[in-house]
């Protein structure tokens, strides 16, 4: 359905999983919906559209072991002890100091785990099936479910729900800004429409789930700072998320949360404009950038647990750029293939320094560099491909790899160019646990929600596994609360 209405009693922003489950619970508890999105239907779907959309769960009714334990150990960098040891309270008695304090609340990721089991189950009754399928990862550290078909058929199942069972589903139209009234409640907002202009559509509710800010050259130099420019999304969906969302929820005194430096880095293969063209097999090789040198421990354990780190190693190098250099014996690897996505062949070339003319980098020192790791490959242990072997170079080596280190010897020779991709951005708003935004005082804003990217939760590492989750768990939380509000000010009024 498209047009309707300029008022209904819930308005939605986004239609990745977060704004779809937010619309579509907000729907099945009685509201009157509508779903705004700045693509194109083709398009639509934000960032979940393009992704596999794996959950870090060990059944389907329960989150994997180190779920909960990953949070904590990426909740925030030199946390206020004694604002921390209030966190252990209750949410509302806590002081507006530890209700906005920049981390990762413990109050929302028990949230989280607690309903992620029945937000499944949820999810299953529009169509969607789960199951343990294969990654492009070959090792893993945790247990990873999936949607069968992926992000894409959340996004097609619940958007098809959404268009037939009368929610107001605007493609094309981008929200601008939040309207309030005078004691600061958020009733509704401004949005323009492709070929349309500007219009005021008023709610007494607002769920902001219109993804980060990967899509703005703007506010990634403002946050994460001149590197930025060597970056781009991940996939297509990412340069929709304009943050807009967020910029105008902070306009309005929202708590920040998350940490707006850093982002979901993923290898990307630069000549490639496939979705997702990750390249996760420099574990087995080394990484050298565009002077030839290496910069890096490639290998310090499973690439799953490492890669966002090594990622953003790769981002600070010279023009943001290094390459994988491997040798024939990657053939050793099981399926290693499938860790590639890229669709662009690897560079190959029968010698050290015809690959180096390859990637226009300077031959001689090339040839050092790996001259070096190869004296230094101790290969006094079997290689193990699918766990970390600690076949390690010796000590004295810098940097050291610590698994996987072989001597590259064997012709032809292969190599990868890898970027640093922004599969999403971590600085959002700060909510509470039914996913209301908070004020830089620690007070909820009355109508206004988020979910999804839009909210911030990581700091440090990315929990992987967890942002798909997190949109539908907070997003199908922010739908049923806005439309319990919408009611109860419609009974007030009635």
């Amino acid at each position: 359905m498209t047009g309707g209405s300029d008022s209904a009693d819930v308005i939605v922003v986004g239609s990745g999983i977060a704004g779809l489950s937010a619309a579509a619970s907000a729907r099945q508890s009685g509201a009157r919906v509508i779903l705004l999105e700045r693509s194109p239907r083709e398009d639509r779907g934000g960032n979940t559209r393009w992704t596999e959309a794996f959950m870090r769960m060990r059944s389907e009714d329960e989150v994997a072991h180190d779920f909960v334990s990953h949070f904590a150990a990426n909740s925030g960098a030199h946390l206020d002890p004694a604002l921390v040891a209030e966190a252990a309270g209750d949410f509302d008695a806590r002081s507006a100091l530890s209700r906005t304090h920049s981390m990762t609340d413990p109050d929302l990721i028990t949230t989280f785990a607690d309903h992620a089991g029945s937000t499944l189950a949820w999810l299953k009754t529009f169509g969607v099936r789960f199951d343990f399928l294969p990654s492009y990862l070959i090792t893993t550290s945790t247990t990873r479910l999936a949607p069968i078909g992926g992000g894409l058929a959340l996004v097609e199942a619940l958007g098809n729900w959404a268009e037939a069972n009368g929610i107001d589903v605007r493609y094309e139209t981008t929200a601008r800004g939040l309207l309030t009234d005078d004691n600061g409640a958020v009733i509704g907002v401004t949005v323009s429409t492709a070929g349309a202009g500007r219009r005021q559509l008023l709610a007494p509710a607002v769920v902001l789930a219109s993804g980060g800010f990967e899509g703005s050259a703007e506010m990634q130099a403002r946050y994460l700072g001149a590197q930025s420019r060597y970056i781009r999304p991940v996939a297509r969906g990412g340069y929709y998320n304009k943050g807009e969302g967020i910029a105008m929820a902070l306009a309005m005194g929202a708590a920040p949360a998350g940490d707006y430096t850093l982002f979901h880095a993923e290898p990307l293969d630069p000549r490639s404009g496939a979705p997702e063209p990750i390249v996760l097999v420099f574990n087995y090789g080394i990484l050298v950038n565009a002077r030839g040198g290496r910069f890096v421990d490639e290998a310090p354990a499973t690439v799953d647990a490492t890669y966002e780190a090594i990622t953003r190693q790769i981002l600070a190098q010279p023009d943001g750029i290094a390459y994988a250099i491997l040798d024939s014996r990657i053939d050793d690897v099981p399926s290693w293939q499938r860790s590639v996505r890229s669709d662009v062949p690897p560079v190959k070339a029968p010698t050290i320094s015809a690959l180096a003319g390859a990637l226009s980098i300077d031959a001689p020192r090339l040839e050092a560099t790996v001259a070096a790791f190869n004296a230094a490959c101790l290969q006094d242990r079997p290689f193990k491909p699918l766990q970390t072997d600690g076949l390690a170079t010796r000590d004295s080596y810098a940097p050291r790899k610590s698994n996987w280190a072989r001597p590259i010897t064997e012709a032809p020779y292969l190599a990868f160019p890898i970027m640093c991709g922004n599969c999403f951005t971590f600085g959002g708003l700060k909510v509470d646990p039914a996913a209301r935004v908070l004020d830089t005082d620690g007070v909820v804003i009355p109508g206004l929600y988020a979910a999804g990217e839009t909210m911030g939760i990581y700091y440090g590492t990315y929990t992987g596994a967890t942002s798909v989750l997190r949109g539908a768990v907070f997003g199908k939380i922010a739908g049923r609360d806005a439309a319990t509000r919408a009611a109860r000010l419609r009974s007030v009024t009635a």
